[in-house]
């Protein structure tokens, strides 16, 4: 039938990592008509592109929400900086493009929770669906799909140095975190394509963009869920002439992120009634869970000072290096900037007791003194660095509103830190970081560790030194969580609970974080839900 030109089928909120997903998904038959709202711009900031790049985009507000969480208890009142993509692609445009869909393991637990359709059996078939893996397919991957997994371009002669002392320390090879096991040490492969990023902007909007049904709003800032009746009916957005409003016939799917998500649900009604009240908002729909259950890896850094210029420092140091790094890269996409700088990693257990790894260990070829929202500061010598990340932490947080304003960023809690094991494990990371270091392969490199720095021994010390210096590893999920307790935001199709019409489809529906990088597995989450809302439209005619 026809329709008004401001009405669609489906409307999605954000350009996101899920997003572009959902918007390339829904438009490929050219039954439905979309309307995609994106608050950022285009990505046309050629560091987006670029694999090292993301140094860049990491401080650049043109691209970057640049969110601060509020003071955390634990962490000496410190608050911890939160980039987030502000940009066609979302924070698969700035991120750190690392390919790691977490633990079979995780998703089973997801299942076993409640959320039929949701056990590794069951996703698997979605992560291979996105994938077009340099390796071929297999059972673990895809070949063909949108989304362009590749190896890292070079065997980098530090990569190889700590990868040998990885295996030196007693961690097993494995050439494929995401394949049949998880635990060890290997290369990391990145979402890049001819060594260049590829974003969900890059991989599934492009493609997508030309279609008739599909209509693409940059700098259209969500700033409200229309709902009528009970019933999710339309969106009001904010645009540089002024606010507007579109209907949908269908439904409006929400994919803000972890804190974009929850906060334009309770601008909207939806969410914990006393804190609605409190900022002025008429309540809609009481839902606690909304903005709880925030969850995010943390993590810390161990530096360590080498003997040679095998390292990145010199591109922030000297302009002779990035002279030469750039022309390497404009005329043979060769050189430093071909690669994220992050080219292995180890998955570990801190306790041999444990059925599976709790500790990603992130190896850079770089070493910094400071990574703020003033920018990322180089060591002013060749250095290398090995952080912790812990996969499974107890800390829930919140996002909640600072103010009715639509426009104003949103209050973060963490709650990093509170519990004893999550102390524990951060502690266990800095001494298996050390253990690295100490082997064979390393000793010829290493000239001191910079930070903690060998004055920091005890457990009392490196958990000081932890909480002055440890930061959160920018992986925030979990703030509408699926479940179907009474802090569920959304069912095991992502609708939310009571609201028809209305569907969150990103990071923050995870009930519990996954063991590893949450990029990859927002894409599967977007492909999965893309089926299910075109069943649920074929279902209703």
């Amino acid at each position: 039938m026809p329709q008004d030109p401001d009405t669609y089928d489906f409307i999605v909120t954000g350009a996101g990592s899920a997003g572009c997903v959902l918007a390339a998904r829904l438009t490929e038959s050219g039954r439905y008509r979309v309307l995609l709202l994106e608050a950022g711009g285009r990505d046309s900031n050629p560091w987006i592109h670029v694999p090292i790049g993301y140094a860049k985009t990491f401080v650049d507000p043109k691209v970057n929400w640049m969110f601060e969480s509020e003071p955390e208890p634990e962490l000496n009142e410190r608050s911890m900086y939160q980039p987030r993509g502000k940009v066609l692609g979302g924070t698969s445009s700035i991120n750190g493009m690392i390919y790691m869909r977490g633990n079979a393991a995780d998703y089973d637990q997801w299942r076993q929770l409640g959320n039929q359709g949701w056990d590794y059996d069951s996703v698997l078939p979605y992560f291979r669906k996105a994938e077009d893996n340099e390796r071929g397919e297999d059972p673990y991957h895809g070949a063909g799909g949108p989304l362009r997994v590749s190896n890292q371009p070079y065997k980098w002669e530090i990569a190889e140095a700590l990868l040998e002392a990885c295996k030196q320390a007693g961690i097993p090879e494995n050439p494929d975190f995401n394949g049949a096991q998880q635990e060890g040490c290997g290369y990391y492969q990145t979402t890049t394509r001819d060594k260049r990023r590829w974003s969900t902007a890059a991989a599934y909007l492009k493609p997508a963009r030309k279609r008739p049904n599909l209509t693409i709003r940059t700098h259209a800032h969500a700033t409200r869920v229309l709902v009528e009746g009970g019933r999710a009916v339309g969106v009001a957005f904010q645009t540089p002439r002024g606010p507007q409003t579109a209907r949908a016939a269908r439904e409006v799917i929400v994919a803000g992120g972890a804190y974009g998500s929850p906060q334009l649900l309770q601008l909207s009604g939806i969410g914990p009634a006393q804190h609605l009240q409190d900022m002025g908002i008429a309540v809609v729909r009481d839902m606690p869970g909304v903005g709880s259950n925030l969850q995010d890896h943390f993590n810390t850094f161990c530096t360590y000072r080498i003997a040679r210029d095998l390292s990145l420092n010199s591109l922030h140091y000297s302009l002779p290096r990035r002279l030469v790094a750039g022309a390497q890269y404009v005329f043979l996409r060769a050189g430093p900037m071909s690669g994220n700088g992050m080219y292995v990693g180890a998955l570990v257990r801190s306790d041999k007791r444990l059925e599976r790894p709790d500790l990603q260990m992130n190896i850079s070829a770089w070493s910094t003194i400071e990574r703020t929202r003033t920018g990322i500061v180089s060591h002013p010598h060749p250095g290398i660095s090995i952080s912790p990340v812990h996969l499974s932490p107890d800390g829930r947080g919140t996002v909640r509103l600072k103010s009715p304003d639509p426009l104003a960023p949103p209050e973060i809690r963490f709650n990093f830190l509170r519990t004893e094991n999550d102390m524990r494990v951060m502690i266990a990371g800095v001494r298996i970081a050390r253990s690295i270091v100490r082997q064979q392969a390393m000793q010829k490199l290493l000239v001191e560790e910079t930070s903690p720095g060998i004055a920091v021994r005890t457990d009392e010390e490196i958990a000081a030194d932890t909480r002055a210096r440890g930061v959160s590893n920018l992986h925030p999920v979990g703030s509408c969580g699926m479940g179907s307790g009474p802090q569920a935001v959304v069912d095991a199709r992502l609708q939310v609970h009571g609201v028809p019409g209305l569907r969150v489809v990103d990071a923050s529906i995870m009930p519990v974080i996954v063991a590893g990088n949450t990029n990859a597995p927002t894409i599967m989450i977007a492909e999965k839900a893309s089926d299910m809302i075109q069943e649920d439209a074929r279902a209703a005619g």
